[in-house]
C-alpha cells in the first residue's frame, strides 16, 4: 500500500499504484524497445509482458475471420467508397462520389476507412481494420486509467473485461461510428483523470478534445459523460477553485474548437456547392444535430424517421423503456453481463473512499468512470427516439474500468471483512446474472450456464473467507470467480467475431440472443410488419451441428411476410470444429423487390445488372439513383460507381426535389432510376414526397428495362406517344 497523493492517507492504493517518478537529471533513459518490454521499473515482472498479452490477444481475436462481414453496413461503407474517390465526399461524409447527399452523421468516423481505403483498395479489410484497431486502442486507454491508480492485475481486468464485451466484439468489428465514438470518450475519461491527477491544465485541454472529436463521429451523445467529467474536476482538483474554473473554460473552448470547427465550415458552405445535409428535413447540419441526432432521440419526435413511439415504460419500436431496460431480453445479452457486479463494486469504492480528502484521485477515478456509466445508463434506459442494442458500446469502456478498480480495492481490503463479502457479492451477481442470460437461449450450450453459476457461488465461498487464508488459495478462489464472470460474456464474444454481420442494426451473440423491435438480428430482420405488399418472404436462418461443433445459429430475414425482400436463408457454416453460435447470418431485406435493397440492408445486384449499369458510366454524374440509401449503397459498391440516393437513408428526406431531379435528368447527369427501395412512396413518406413523386414521373415518362428481377427505368430513353 502506498499513500494517495493529495489524500495523506495510506489506505486504498495498491502497492505499485503511484506514478512513476520522474527521472533525475542526468539519468540515462533505457532505450525505447526494453522500457516497451518492462514497462514501469516499479512494476512486477509480468505486467507489462501481460499488458502486450492482452492488446495482442484482442487484436488477433477481433482480425478473425474480419472479411466475413463482408461490407458490414452497406449505408457507411458506401460512403467510405465515396470519400476514398472524392475529397469532397471525404470532408462532407457524402454517400455518393457526385456529392448528392451526406450520411445522417458528421464525417470524422469515416475518415479513418477512407485513408485506409485510399491506400489498400476497397474492400472488407480495409474498411473494417481501423475499427479494430480502435477496438485494441479502447483496451489500452482502459488499462492505463485503471492502472495510474489502481494495480496491474486490476488493469488487466479491466482490459479484459472490456475486450469480452459482446457489443464490444461487434462493433469493433464493424463500420457504425460507435467504435470511434466509444474509444473517444474513454481517452476522455482518462485524461480527466490524469488531470486531477496532477492538476495540469493540458490533460483537460486534451479531454475537451477528444470530446470535441467524438462530437464529429456521433454528434451530441458524445455529451453524455461532459457533466461528471466536468463536476468531478470542479470539485476534485487539487488547484485552486479560481484556476479550477478557468481550466474548465480552457477545456471548453477545446471542446468547441476541436468539435465546431467542421460544423461551421458546413454550416457556412453555400448550399448549392456541397451535398443536401442527409438525415435533415431543411439541409441543415445544426437541425440534424438538435433533431433527428439529439432531442428526437430522447422524446422520440424525430422527424423523418420511421418513428421511435417509445415512452417511459412504454413499449414501442425501439423497445421497452425504463430503468430495467439494459437487462431485458433485447438488450440484456450485449451488455448486462457483468453491470450488476459493476454497481455492486462502484458503490463499494464510493464507500470504501468517502473518508479521503477532496482530492483523492482514487475516488475520482471512481467518480470519473463511474459517473460516466450511470449517466449514460440512465439516458439510454430511458430515451424514446431510436434506440439500437449496440448503442450500448458506449458503456462498455467505463463499466470494465469500474469492475478492474472495484475488483482491485476490494482485493488489496480482503483482511476486512465487509470488503471480502462485498467482493463475494460481486461475483454472486455475476454468475447469478450470467445464469439468467444463458438461460435465455436455452439451446445455446446448455452445460456452460451452470458451469457459471456453480462456479460463480463456489468461488464466492471461498472468496468471503479471502482475508483468513493463504494467499495461494485466495487467488485460486479469485481466478475461479473471475472465469464463472467472464464465461458467459466470453462464449458470447466467439459467437459474435465467428458470425457475418451486415445491415443497419447488428447485434452480438448466436441467434436467437437479442431481439427487438425492427430487428435484432445478424444484420438481419426478425418479426415482420405483416400485411403490406406482397412478396418474397425472407426465411429465418438455420443453424446446423456436424461433427464436432458447437450449436450453430446463423440468423436470417423477414420472417413475417409484410414488404416484398431477400431471402434471408442461410445455414450455420462449420462442419467441424467451431467457436460456439457459428453460422453465417442471413440479410433479410425489408423493402426491395424488383431486385432492391430494404431500409437496412444493402440490394443484392446481379452480374446483368452491374453490366447494365456500366454501359457509358463515365458520362454520367450518377449511373443511377434510388429510393432510399441502404438500396443506394448496395449497387454502387457493387459497381463502384456513384448512385444518388434520393430521400436520403428512409427515403424521407425532401432531397432532391422533384424539379431537381428534372433539371439533373435534362442535363444528362443520371442514366437509369432503380424501381423500389427504401421506403419513400410506402412507409416512410406520403403520397406527396419528394421520392414518391420522382417515382411516379419516372414511371409516367421513361421506358421500362428489366434485369432478371430487377426494375430500371432509363432516363435517357423517354416513352412513345
Amino acid at each position: 500500500m502506498t499513500v494517495d497523493q493529495h489524500s495523506g492517507t495510506a489506505a486504498w492504493v495498491p502497492s505499485a499504484a503511484a506514478p512513476p517518478p520522474a527521472p533525475r537529471a542526468g539519468e540515462p533513459q533505457r532505450p525505447f524497445f526494453p522500457r516497451l518490454w518492462r514497462g514501469r521499473p516499479e512494476d512486477p515482472r509480468w505486467a507489462r509482458p501481460a499488458l502486450l498479452a492482452l492488446l495482442t490477444a484482442t487484436l488477433l481475436l477481433y482480425l478473425y475471420d474480419l472479411s466475413a462481414s463482408g461490407y458490414a453496413n452497406s449505408f457507411y461503407s458506401a460512403a467510405v467508397q465515396a470519400g476514398s474517390r472524392s475529397w469532397k465526399a471525404f470532408f462532407f461524409g457524402s454517400l455518393d462520389a457526385g456529392n448528392a447527399i451526406t450520411v445522417d452523421k458528421p464525417s470524422a468516423f469515416l475518415w479513418p476507412m477512407e485513408l485506409s481505403v485510399r491506400i489498400f483498395g476497397l474492400n472488407s479489410w480495409a474498411i473494417l481494420t481501423p475499427e479494430v484497431l480502435m477496438g485494441v486502442g479502447s483496451v489500452a486507454v482502459v488499462y492505463a486509467g485503471v492502472r495510474r491508480r489502481f494495480s496491474p492485475g486490476a488493469g488487466l481486468i479491466a482490459g479484459a473485461v472490456l475486450a469480452l464485451t459482446p457489443v464490444a466484439a461487434l462493433m469493433f468489428r464493424f463500420d457504425n461510428p460507435d467504435a470511434m465514438l466509444a474509444l473517444l470518450m474513454a481517452l476522455s475519461c482518462y485524461f480527466v483523470v490524469r488531470a486531477v491527477e496532477d492538476g495540469r491544465t493540458r490533460w483537460l485541454v486534451w479531454a475537451g478534445t477528444a470530446i470535441g472529436f467524438a462530437f464529429l463521429a456521433k454528434t451530441l451523445q458524445a455529451f453524455l459523460i461532459l457533466p461528471p467529467l466536468a463536476i468531478v474536476y470542479a470539485v476534485c482538483a487539487p488547484v485552486p477553485v479560481k484556476r479550477r474554473f478557468g481550466q474548465l473554460a480552457a477545456a471548453t473552448l477545446a471542446l468547441v474548437v476541436a468539435g465546431g470547427w467542421w460544423v461551421a465550415i458546413v454550416e457556412l458552405w453555400p448550399a448549392s456547392s456541397r451535398p443536401y445535409i442527409g438525415g435533415s428535413q431543411n439541409n441543415s447540419f445544426l437541425e440534424l444535430t438538435f433533431g433527428y441526432n439529439g432531442l428526437g432521440r430522447i422524446n422520440g419526435d424525430e422527424t423523418g424517421s420511421v418513428g421511435g413511439m417509445g415512452g417511459a415504460g412504454g413499449t414501442g419500436r425501439w423497445g421497452a423503456t425504463g430503468w430495467d431496460r439494459m437487462f431485458n431480453s433485447e438488450i440484456g445479452s450485449q451488455i448486462s453481463w457483468l453491470l450488476p457486479a459493476a454497481l455492486i463494486l462502484l458503490t463499494a469504492g464510493l464507500v470504501a473512499t468517502r473518508k479521503l480528502k477532496r482530492t483523492s484521485v482514487t475516488r475520482a477515478s471512481f467518480l470519473v468512470w463511474g459517473g460516466s456509466l450511470l449517466i449514460t445508463l440512465v439516458v439510454f434506459s430511458y430515451m424514446a427516439g431510436i434506440f439500437h442494442q449496440y448503442y450500448t458500446v458506449a458503456l462498455a469502456p467505463c463499466l470494465a474500468a469500474v469492475i478492474g478498480m472495484g475488483a482491485g480495492l476490494l482485493w488489496e481490503k480482503r483482511q476486512e471483512l465487509w470488503a471480502s463479502i462485498t467482493l463475494a457479492a460481486s461475483v454472486v451477481a455475476a454468475a447469478v446474472w450470467g445464469y439468467v442470460l444463458l438461460n435465455r437461449t436455452a439451446d445455446y450450450l446448455p452445460w456452460l450456464k451452470w458451469l457459471v453459476l456453480i462456479g460463480g457461488l463456489t468461488a464466492a465461498l471461498g472468496l468471503v473467507l479471502a482475508g483468513r487464508i493463504s494467499r495461494q488459495l485466495a487467488l485460486g478462489a479469485a481466478a475461479v470467480g473471475l472465469v464463472a464472470a467472464l464465461a458467459g460474456p466470453t462464449a458470447y464474444t466467439l459467437s459474435t467475431v465467428d458470425s457475418a454481420h451486415t445491415g443497419s442494426i447488428p447485434t452480438a451473440g448466436p441467434a436467437g440472443a437479442s431481439m427487438m423491435g425492427f430487428g435484432g438480428g445478424k444484420g438481419g430482420m426478425r418479426g415482420g410488419f405483416g400485411g403490406g405488399t406482397p412478396g418474397g418472404q425472407g426465411q429465418q436462418g438455420r443453424g446446423q451441428q456436424n461433427g464436432n461443433g458447437f450449436p450453430g445459429g446463423g440468423t436470417g430475414g423477414f420472417p413475417g411476410g409484410g414488404m416484398p425482400g431477400r431471402n434471408g436463408n442461410t445455414q450455420g457454416r462449420h462442419n467441424g470444429n467451431g467457436f460456439p453460435g457459428a453460422g453465417r447470418t442471413g440479410e433479410g431485406g425489408m423493402g426491395g423487390g424488383m431486385g432492391a435493397g430494404g431500409l437496412l440492408n444493402g440490394a443484392d445486384v446481379s452480374s446483368a445488372a452491374r453490366k447494365l449499369l456500366a454501359q457509358d458510366a463515365s458520362k454520367y454524374t450518377w449511373v443511377a439513383a434510388s429510393i432510399g440509401s441502404q438500396n443506394a449503397a448496395g449497387y454502387q459498391l457493387a459497381t463502384g460507381d456513384p448512385v444518388m440516393a434520393i430521400g436520403g437513408f428512409n427515403g424521407t428526406d425532401p432531397s432532391p426535389t422533384l424539379a431537381q431531379f428534372e433539371k439533373y435528368v435534362a442535363d444528362g447527369r443520371i442514366h437509369y432510376f432503380i424501381a423500389g427501395g427504401g421506403m419513400g412512396g410506402g412507409m416512410g413518406t406520403s403520397s406527396n414526397g419528394s421520392a414518391s413523386q420522382i417515382s411516379s414521373w419516372v414511371q409516367r415518362n421513361f421506358e421500362k428495362v428489366t434485369v432478371g428481377s430487377a426494375t430500371f427505368y432509363d432516363l435517357t430513353r423517354k416513352k412513345s406517344g
